[in-house]
């Protein structure tokens, strides 16, 4: 028996979608509801739900803890409002289930619209045993509990489903914009600082937000602080610290920076969980000129994340300053493939058709960039390309 296990505030607008996403899959779904005051409850229920009440308790791991206490399954499977199970993941996931010797299921998530890291592992699938349990402030996970139980019954593994399982909204710019996700993220590390100073995991996470609102120079003493104390075999932790490491000192030291991201890289970690580092080296070696480098390494980014559109719009940059014409359209005929509704990726493939004297298919380009900024309320955009656009290729209708 499978259990879903969530708490939840809040969340009308989303929480339908994400229970309809395991609808079929799951035996059991438990929602526990922290002060909703829409129709979140209302909601859970008519889609098939147990629904709790419980007064927030300050912190997300005692609220996932009573969410855990209430379920029954021999496996329990978390996710947020803001989270979607992957169709194609169900019946993997099915399989890797009946390893009888499986104690939990490392899931991949893709981060739709985040500015990073275009996937992130999630510990989200795991036996419903006692000893299980949440901690940590804020993103809190089981690791903690997971890695103690193994120490005592050393018989379990660890599995991975290698395929995305979970899409997670959460980082689109406008669901953060409207949220205090922020805010409440910076004063759980703070406080953990405070606590435990140099810990790694909060240092990260702080560092992150001080360079996502550009400030860089406290950025770095976090970073550099928080990898003085993170153990050598921490390679997620180290991995982000490096990242936000390179970020930080892009600007000002970018050869420190290629140094910190080709460090990161090195990492023995899942390759798509490496991915943000690869594309910002690429983008790095691109603006320093050091264009067969930067070529390499986008390949490498293709190569491990065949699926994601930004990759292969990298390449296709790279490819255009080393003048390889042939190459950059292939590069950008696949990010359009991947993602029709990016008008960057159709107005750089018309550009390159230009430059290779298809002028029907720059001009088509040209055409499918003008109208997907119109249609994304880009107007200003919209003209200021159909003037250029239209000083070199006739952009009327045939």
């Amino acid at each position: 028996m499978l259990s879903l296990s969530m708490i939840v505030r809040d969340e009308a607008e989303q929480l339908e979608a994400c229970l309809a996403s395991v609808a079929g899959f799951v035996d059991e779904m438990v929602v526990v509801d922290t002060g909703s005051t829409d129709a979140t409850c209302a909601i859970a229920a008519r889609c098939g739900a147990t629904v709790h009440q419980l007064a927030w308790p300050g912190d997300f791991a005692p609220a996932r803890n009573r969410a855990l206490e209430l379920v029954h399954g021999d496996w329990v499977l978390v996710l947020d409002a803001d989270e979607r199970l992957c169709t194609e993941a169900r019946d993997p996931l099915r399989r890797l289930m009946t390893d009888p010797d499986l104690l939990l299921i490392n899931l991949l998530r893709r981060e739709e619209g985040a500015s990073q890291a275009p996937y992130s592992n999630v510990s989200r699938l795991f036996r419903r045993h006692p000893a299980i349990r949440w901690s940590r402030p804020y993103h809190s996970m089981v690791d903690d509990s997971v890695v103690a139980l193994l120490q005592r019954e050393p018989h379990w593994r660890i599995g991975q489903y290698g395929e995305a399982a979970l899409i997670h909204h959460g980082y689109r710019p406008e669901l953060l914009a409207a949220s205090t996700k922020a805010q409440r993220l910076r004063e759980a590390m703070e406080s953990e600082l405070h606590q435990r100073p140099g810990a790694p995991y909060a240092s990260a996470k702080l560092a992150g937000l001080e360079l996502a609102e550009g400030r860089p120079d406290r950025a770095i003493p976090l970073l550099h602080s928080g990898l003085s104390h993170c153990p050598s075999d921490a390679h997620p932790e180290r991995f982000e610290l490096l990242l936000h490491l390179a970020m930080a000192e892009a600007e000002d030291h970018p050869d420190r920076a290629v140094a910190h991201y080709r460090e990161a890289l090195a990492l023995p970690l899942e390759r798509r969980l490496s991915l943000a580092a690869g594309l910002n080296l690429a983008g790095l070696l691109l603006r320093l000129q050091r264009l067969d480098e930067a070529a390499t390494v986008a390949e490498q980014t293709c190569a491990w994340a065949p699926e994601l559109a930004l990759a292969w719009f990298n390449l296709g940059l790279i490819q255009r300053q080393r003048g390889a014409l042939p190459a950059a359209i292939t590069a950008y005929r696949q990010a359009v493939a991947l993602d029709p509704q990016r008008p960057e990726s159709h107005q750089n493939l018309g550009a390159a058709l230009l430059l290779a004297g298809d002028i029907v298919g720059a001009r088509q380009g040209f055409r499918e960039a003008i109208d997907l900024l119109q249609g994304q309320n880009r107007a200003d955009e919209a003209r200021a390309l159909a003037q250029r656009a239209g000083d070199l290729v006739n952009l009327s209708p045939p």
